[in-house]
């Protein structure tokens, strides 16, 4: 269980800015970085943690690399009561899901092997999990934001 959020100081912040961009970097680097040693910066990252400030570490996956050469994004209209989002946990291809407001219920980020994978999502998603009415727009190209400035 997370402790009580503590406050934010600049070394925490730049060592939040640090991890954003290079999450695997060395106890030792990022102290040095800070101008802490690398025992003192593991506490820090251990206390962000504790304190729910940090919630995970990933890996970021190219999707090409997978042969997942077509990203789209899909709204999903699902009849009332369907558990939708449960299901989801089943597709590889859903690269994330949020439960929205407005026409639609859900929006989706998928990459397939190309429009015969998408077709097959989609077919998958009607059949299978219950969705009532998809809009799909396929994505010509995705670019980053900078990350959050936690620096300040």
């Amino acid at each position: 269980m997370a402790e009580k959020s503590a406050a934010l100081d600049r070394i925490d912040r730049e060592i939040l800015s640090i991890l954003l961009d290079e999450g695997r970097i060395g106890w030792s680097e990022l102290g040095a970085r800070v101008h802490l040693s690398a025992n003192a910066a593991s506490e820090r990252v251990r206390r962000l943690i504790r304190t729910g400030v940090i919630t995970r570490f990933t890996a970021e996956v190219n999707q090409e690399a997978l042969g997942r050469t077509l990203e789209a994004v899909i709204d999903v209209k699902v009849a009332p009561g369907n558990r939708f989002h449960d299901v989801l946990t089943e597709c590889d291809e859903v690269l994330w899901l949020a439960h929205v407001t407005g026409r639609t219920d859900f929006q989706l980020h998928v990459a397939c092997a190309g429009t015969p994978g998408l077709q097959r999502l989609l077919t998958r998603f009607r059949d299978e999990f219950g969705a009532a009415e998809t809009t799909t727009t396929v994505v010509l190209e995705s670019f980053r934001p900078s990350r959050p400035d936690v620096a300040r």
